[in-house]
């Protein structure tokens, strides 16, 4: 298995669709900055029809999750496609814990979602993430996803 980390141009040319299970409207992430074994950066405008954004114009807790944990999946996606050469994988919410949430994003915005890998086992994912509006933390959380062996039909 190849894990040496692809060039940040490289990903940013990746269709994120390609590496995620969820399809619209349910795509919370906008393209793929960075990835390497241990970082996963994506980057996403709001859109201002997301299902997501409510009343007031503003991205809710819900969809700064669902944003979180589609930058996990992205990484999954990736090593699947790329490195292990087999399809998308399903993976599901098993934690969220110590969430902080500063500020919701309005529609429009563009947010940088961080996920900082701390452990990989079992097919069990622990990491921590950093969501950035405007070059200030909104967001931080740490989460467990669970990941099925199974691939699905893409």
């Amino acid at each position: 298995m190849n894990t040496s980390a692809p060039t940040d141009d490289f990903v940013r040319e990746i269709d994120i669709h390609t590496l995620l299970p969820q399809q619209e409207p349910m795509v919370m992430i906008g393209q793929l900055m960075h990835f390497d074994m241990q970082r996963t950066v994506a980057r996403t405008t709001i859109a201002h029809d997301n299902i997501f954004v409510d009343a007031n114009g503003r991205f809710s807790p819900s969809g700064i999750i669902e944003n979180i944990a589609q930058t996990c999946a992205a990484r999954i996606g990736y090593i699947n496609r790329y490195i292990n050469h087999r399809g998308i994988q399903i993976g599901f919410i098993g934690s969220i814990s110590h969430l902080s949430i500063s500020e919701l994003p309005a529609a429009g915005q563009t947010i940088v979602t961080t996920v900082d890998i701390g452990e990989e086992i079992f097919g069990m994912i622990l990491a921590h993430a950093t969501v950035v509006a405007d070059e200030q933390v909104i967001a931080e959380t740490d989460i467990k996803i669970a990941v099925r062996d199974e691939e699905v039909n893409s």
